[in-house]
């Protein structure tokens, strides 16, 4: 598909752009004519992404941040940088995450709650502190969507942790959708459910992945809420086939 200019002069920031949904909605807005800021902790991944949307007919490709997540000062950093360079932000793509250990609560371990919370909760507040002034710039307003899980409300034993991060982060972005009910931003959840990624396939490891949908088909659902027309604000949003 080649680079239209739908969404030409707009820029979006995609965390956990190296791979998987992150790495398929960030591609399906560059060919929308978006620049893309992409967030990941591994360098060569992202030089293989910027690769492909030069590849696309957008010469000067992407953005590249390698940035780990929990550098949470790094983050305001981050904010600066773009508003020094451009003044705004059109789209903010949240999600980058982590599974944890799938165990009991009682045997989750202080290093691995802190860094569920470090990396699914207050990586995305820090992002929603530092970057909330950049959406409020965009013309017709910023969009902003939240990668979620059905884990959040589900009481599935031995996913305590996940579950929790989840859960929290359902609940910051929902109020901050509400805080920002008269205002012209756009705040969503999206839930992808069960999706052909490898983070499913450590959680699932005797699932068949044929059998599940695609990054690319998830990222496509999720795009109209990253439109400029978008008119949906404080909704969890389900992936359906």
């Amino acid at each position: 598909m080649a680079v239209t200019s739908e969404l030409a002069g707009q820029l979006a920031l995609v965390t956990g752009a190296s791979r998987g949904i992150g790495r398929a909605t960030a591609i399906q807005l560059a060919q929308r004519g978006a620049h893309i800021i992409a967030l990941a902790r591994t360098s060569g991944a992202l030089e293989e992404l910027d690769d492909e949307i030069k590849a696309l007919g957008q010469p000067d490709g992407a953005t590249l941040v390698p940035l780990d997540l929990a550098d949470h000062d790094a983050l305001d950093r981050l904010g600066r940088s773009i508003y020094d360079r451009w003044g705004k932000l059109d789209m903010l793509v949240g999600n980058a995450g982590i599974l944890g250990p799938i165990t009991p609560v009682s045997h989750i371990t202080p290093k691995n709650w802190d860094a569920l919370l470090a990396v699914n909760v207050t990586a995305n507040w820090r992002l929603i502190r530092s970057l909330e002034p950049l959406l409020k710039q965009a013309k017709p307003g910023g969009r902003a969507i939240f990668v979620s899980s059905s884990a959040a409300t589900k009481t599935k034993p031995y996913w305590g942790g996940y579950s929790m991060s989840k859960a929290a982060l359902e609940s910051i972005v929902k109020v901050w959708a509400a805080e920002n009910s008269t205002t012209a931003l756009r705040i969503n959840l999206f839930n992808p459910g069960g999706t052909r990624t490898e983070m499913r396939a450590a959680a699932m490891p005797g699932e068949d992945p044929s059998q599940l949908p695609t990054p690319e088909q998830v990222a496509a659902f999720m795009l109209p809420y990253l439109m400029p027309d978008c008119a949906v604000s404080g909704e969890l949003i389900t992936f359906k086939a």
